[in-house]
């Protein structure tokens, strides 16, 4: 292995004396964030979507826009895209939800009568293996048990003003602050570099930098292509007849944030639903032909024009990370999973590269000393 020169490789004592500071600095920080999560809904989501829209003002400020005003066109672009989402998908998300919650004595009668024997026929399981229930009462009475106890939870939620008063005030902060962030994005960015030591400096922004582009095509590439396999799949499933075709889009493009787990949950979801509306097997075929035709499209178009291998986390990692924020920050966790796991990742990259080119990994004192045998 080539000895890399003095400029590019930390010699023993430097990383001796630099990381354990660096690693004090970012258990501090995690352990603030975990102290501080239930305040951080607003900053976290504020600064994703500062984050998401400083590009768009960077290119308006390419074109002599002033930033200010940038940052106000950004925001009537996504304000606009939400409202008109929101009034076009949320009354049809409202009625299929409500057409599923109708089918759901259906789909259990289904399994009582079909899954049930099959399993019981094909691996010799006992009889009664799906629990017996009577709709028309035990079904009703757990439904009025949840009805009481949704009543009790808002009648305490609205009973307890502050409560309200506080969330309504995190949402209102979420646009303040994104607003401010996305202005001083690049200022920021510049004042926190300037903070680290010079001699850290040259590496740091180069790390930060492939960080961003992780992140980036993370947050952009990833969502965008969650979004194109919902459409692909709802429109699809919608030409093929399932009525319930926007409710599963939504759920196999949001499920694709881990790998494969769209395709294996839509597929099976919407094979259910197609069977209880037609009873035709055909029908199922034409939805096995809508999610080939869009894991192909996943596969060979938009994962490698969008995203490509900038991420660089396994399928395992994905589901660890997802897991691991949820434990230690609830949902705010979740949100940052991925991102926080995509720039260890490049800085566990450079870590691994730099041990392997110091002397601790290439030392040869042994057999220096020993001398060879020839």
């Amino acid at each position: 292995m080539e000895k890399m020169t003095e400029d590019s490789v930390d010699t023993v004592a430097e990383v001796i004396t630099r990381w354990p500071f660096v690693l004090a600095v970012a258990v501090f920080v995690g352990f603030v964030f975990y102290l501080l999560q239930p305040v951080l809904f607003p900053f976290v989501f504020g600064a994703l979507i500062a984050y998401l829209g400083d590009p768009l003002v960077d290119f308006f400020e390419r074109q002599r826009v002033n930033r200010t005003l940038g940052v106000v066109l950004v925001f009537v672009i996504f304000s606009a895209i939400l409202v008109a989402s929101t009034l076009f998908m949320v009354p049809l998300l409202l009625d299929q939800l409500d057409s599923f919650i109708r089918k759901i004595p259906q789909f259990y009668n289904w399994a009582i009568q079909v899954v049930g024997p099959w399993l019981q026929e094909r691996f010799g399981l006992e009889a009664g293996l799906i629990p017996q229930l009577d709709w028309s009462s035990q079904l009703a009475d757990n439904w009025q048990s949840v009805g009481k106890m949704m009543a009790q939870t808002g009648k305490q939620l609205t009973g307890s003003g502050l409560t309200i008063v506080a969330s309504l005030a995190n949402l209102a902060l979420v646009p303040v602050v994104a607003f401010y962030l996305m202005r001083d994005w690049d200022i920021l960015m510049a004042k926190m570099l300037s903070i680290m030591p010079v001699a850290w400096q040259k590496n740091t922004a180069m790390m930060v930098g492939e960080a961003d582009e992780v992140v980036g095509a993370f947050l952009r590439g990833q969502v965008i292509v969650m979004a194109a396999l919902g459409v692909i799949y709802g429109t699809g499933l919608w030409i093929v007849g399932v009525k319930m075709a926007l409710l599963l889009g939504l759920i196999a493009g949001l499920a694709s944030l881990v790998p494969y787990l769209g395709f294996i949950v839509g597929i099976i979801a919407s094979l259910i639903a197609a069977y209880l509306q037609f009873h035709d097997w055909s029908v199922m075929f034409w939805v096995v032909v809508v999610f080939g035709v869009g894991q192909a499209i996943e596969s060979m178009v938009l994962t490698p024009v969008l995203v490509g291998d900038r991420i660089g986390l396994h399928p395992v990692a994905v589901i660890f990370a997802l897991m691991a924020g949820g434990q230690l920050a609830g949902f705010v966790g979740v949100v940052v999973a991925l991102p926080v796991a995509a720039v260890f990742a490049v800085f566990a990259r450079h870590g691994l590269n730099r041990y392997q080119a110091s002397e601790i990994y290439d030392s040869k004192g042994g057999q220096d000393a020993g001398g060879e045998s020839d």
